[in-house]
């Protein structure tokens, strides 16, 4: 998979809310707030069993009720189609 053009990335973000090119171009992030750890935690699990699946794992830090996701595609170098499959299902998650 390569990875995509700036312009790529940024017209994908218009449909990503929250989501952000890192400055390097490198990677897209997010950090979501959810009420308590309980509902952060599930949202990492749901997301952990999809990034499994797709075979497509993100960077992520967790405190309480603060995920932070980074995606990069480490083989392409950079963002890939990939990256923005996994950030449109945390949304997905988020929204339901």
């Amino acid at each position: 998979m390569s990875k995509l053009e700036k312009a790529a990335i940024q017209t994908a973000l218009t449909n990503l809310p929250g989501w952000d090119l890192a400055e390097d171009g490198l990677s897209i992030g997010r950090v979501y707030m959810f009420g308590d750890f309980n509902s952060a935690f599930g949202f990492m699990t749901r997301v952990a069993i999809m990034a499994d699946k797709m075979d497509h794992h993100p960077e992520w830090f967790n405190v309480y009720n603060k995920v932070g996701v980074t995606l990069t595609t480490h083989d392409a170098g950079g963002v890939t189609a990939k990256d923005i499959d996994l950030a449109t299902f945390c949304n997905t998650v988020v929204d339901k």
